[in-house]
């Protein structure tokens, strides 16, 4: 029987952290390996349709160089509070690379009213399996900097890449609504005092891993 399980362990990714480093020396890079085609996982990013199954309760896609791309994590929200309002696309490769901006969290303000980007890079690994490679950079310096920096790592490697695993998992439908719900609180709360993985239990195994690397 399948379990859905909150847990504090990481998903056995790796997360390499050091001091404080020049704001343009910090990238936040991960991998993974995912059970679909590249098309599927192009379309999962890119519509609002696919966005809806793994990353937020809706979204806003007009597809296309300086279109919009806007991720709402509580849609009800007043505009400008729901999420990643007002994003855009800056590069637009189909099936291959697709990169646009990003904000941090409301509890971060002043990192808020600039932009981050965030890049993809879509790969055949065969098998009907994409290998996805995410880039964050951009990033400035001071201590609310840092903190958005630290709220990054935990929250792509924690909440954003194991919600596109299961996505593409046998079963997947059945963990979307409990999937959802914990990313809102996360983006709600933060980390603090929830939990900071999702982890699937079936037959006593944890999901599959993915890799993740902070380089400082």
């Amino acid at each position: 029987m399948r379990q859905r399980v909150f847990a504090l362990a990481a998903l056995g990714a790796t997360s390499i952290a050091a001091g404080p480093a020049a704001a343009g020396d910090r990238i936040l890079r991960g991998e993974v390996t995912l059970e679909a085609s590249v098309q599927d996982v192009w379309d999962a990013w890119t519509t609002e349709e696919g966005l809806r199954t793994f990353f937020a309760r809706d979204a806003q896609v007009d597809l296309r160089v300086d279109g919009l791309y806007e991720v709402f994590f509580d849609p009800s929200a007043p505009p400008g509070q729901r999420g990643a309002d007002g994003m855009r696309i800056l590069v637009l490769e189909p099936q291959r690379r697709f990169a646009f901006t990003w904000n941090a969290p409301l509890d971060q303000p002043e990192v808020r009213k600039q932009r981050t980007v965030v890049t993809l890079d879509f790969a055949d690994a065969g098998g009907g399996r994409t290998k996805l490679r995410i880039t964050h950079w951009g990033w400035g310096e001071g201590p609310e900097w840092d903190r958005a920096y630290e709220y990054f790592d935990r929250a792509w490697n924690h909440a954003v890449l194991p919600s596109l695993e299961h996505r593409f998992a046998e079963a997947w439908s059945e963990f979307l609504p409990t999937i959802a719900e914990w990313i809102e609180v996360v983006v709600r709360r933060g980390f603090d005092g929830v939990a900071q993985t999702y982890v699937e239990v079936l037959d006593g195994q944890a999901a599959p891993h993915h890799a993740f690397v902070l380089e400082v």
